[in-house]
């Protein structure tokens, strides 16, 4: 084997390696992103009247919110908030008011996956603490522009019908402060889902970085067999 063939198998080599390393490299970085967005529930209890934001397990804010009226009541499930809107123009039924202190919805707007529902504002501050929207959560002006920074699209809204130990955790059973800062089973669920999909994930996203740098390591085995 002449001494050319011993540089040609070198920098092959030495090519290969660094692919995969940038492939490796490339895979970690996006893991490392994915682990830095915090998860966030959104509970809003409708017997309560009122709405948390859980984050990374968390209680982070708690606020209080109106909700449908016994005869457009809010749907119960869970959602995700599909769209935010700032100063939204709110059209029904043919009609149209354009942003401003009359808009119905107040000045945010973040539509839910249950199509005509989200959470706003109001242009009946005194409705808020009380069952009195047409099925939406309403929430104060500051309440609702302070909440809407802190929360994303994809983020998930559970509407929760009747008192449960859940609410009571984090709102109190009616008598008793709730505690605070402290996770809720669902919310530690909905928080510890994505964390453990993710790392399921991990050795796909590797797998996939060394299958990327595969590609070099076939061009190596095939010129080695030329030389």
């Amino acid at each position: 084997m002449t001494a050319l063939n011993l540089i040609k198998m070198a920098l092959i080599a030495a090519t290969a390696m660094v692919m995969a390393a940038q492939a490796l490299a490339q895979s970690a970085a996006k893991q490392a992103e994915a682990t830095a967005t915090p998860k966030r529930v959104i509970v809003v209890s409708l017997e309560d009247r009122k709405l948390a934001l859980v984050e990374d397990g968390q209680v982070k804010k708690v606020y209080t919110v109106a909700v449908g009226k016994p005869s457009t009541p809010s749907p119960v499930g869970t959602f995700t908030i599909e769209r935010r809107v700032a100063n939204p123009t709110y059209r029904h039924n043919g009609k149209t008011v354009l942003p401003g202190p009359g808009n119905p919805v107040g000045t945010r707007w973040m539509g839910l996956s249950k199509h005509g529902y989200g959470i706003h504002g109001t242009n009946e501050p005194k409705s808020i603490g009380k069952a009195a929207s047409h099925g939406c959560i309403r929430m104060a002006q500051a309440d609702l522009e302070e909440f809407y920074e802190l929360v994303a699209e994809g983020d998930t809204v559970e509407l929760v019908g009747e008192r449960n130990q859940e609410t009571a955790q984090l709102f109190g059973d009616g008598q008793t402060p709730a505690a605070t800062a402290q996770p809720t089973q669902t919310a530690m669920a909905a928080s510890a889902a994505p964390e453990a999909q993710a790392t399921a994930q991990k050795p796909a996203a590797i797998a996939n970085g060394a299958a990327k740098a595969n590609p070099a390591a076939s061009a190596v085995a095939t010129l080695l067999a030329a030389l």
